[in-house]
């Protein structure tokens, strides 16, 4: 049996987080300030651009990418690019950005393909989330963008980039792709989460994965 969400210490909230700066204008000295917070915080991973990559001083961390971020709005043969050279520069993980018009209008082979060809990219151990935009979308549209992640061969879902003006994560929209996904992929709550009673209502929801940019303030605020 797992731990109630609502009771969770630091360190377990701490090994669900992918630490993140997806800012454009970040330099090359903010991504190494991350690095070394993240490893000072125990979290379990970075979430960095691609051109941030090879990383280096990040010893157990997890290292993972985005691709076709933030817009999705890339063909699919240039995602996969993307991926394989993130992996092959050091990406453990590729948090990749459906073509989010696509799903609007129900083109679900092309959102599949889409996936599948970032999925050829990034092979096993190599893990894939997949980002659905979910506060652009209407519930149904949510269920069938997360099996068509899983029929694409997903290892998770992710609510949100953090950049759509639509906003970022909800409860309901976690709780909705948890529900859809059961268990079998992972769920990663994105956008807009910082503090740590917005981190634990996630979880509570079903969230296996936090992004977060404000780790710290959320952890701060999370029991020892």
């Amino acid at each position: 049996m797992t731990a109630e969400p609502s009771r969770l210490g630091r360190a377990e909230i701490a090994a669900m987080v992918d630490h993140t700066l997806l800012k454009p204008e970040a330099t090359p000295a903010d991504v190494a300030a991350l690095v070394a917070e993240a490893r000072a915080l125990g979290v379990l991973a970075v979430c960095v651009s691609p051109s941030a990559l090879p990383l280096e001083g990040t010893g157990a961390l997890v290292v993972a990418t985005v691709c076709g971020f933030p817009s999705g709005k890339h063909a699919g043969e240039v995602k996969a690019a993307e991926a394989a050279r993130a992996v092959a520069d050091g990406a453990h993980e590729v948090d990749m950005v459906i073509d989010v018009g696509a799903a609007r209008a129900g083109l679900w082979d092309a959102v599949r393909s889409d996936i599948a060809a970032v999925r050829a990219a990034v092979p096993a151990p190599g893990v894939l989330k997949v980002i659905i935009e979910s506060a652009a979308l209407e519930d149904d549209a949510v269920v069938a963008a997360c099996r068509a992640a899983e029929e694409a061969g997903a290892d998770f879902v992710k609510t949100s980039t953090g950049f759509h003006p639509s906003g970022g994560a909800t409860e309901h929209a976690v709780r909705l792709m948890a529900e859809t996904v059961g268990g079998r992929l992972g769920v990663k709550a994105s956008g807009g989460i910082r503090t740590a009673e917005q981190a634990a209502a996630m979880v509570a929801a079903g969230a296996t994965r936090l992004g977060l940019s404000a780790s710290a303030a959320v952890l701060d605020g999370t029991a020892a």
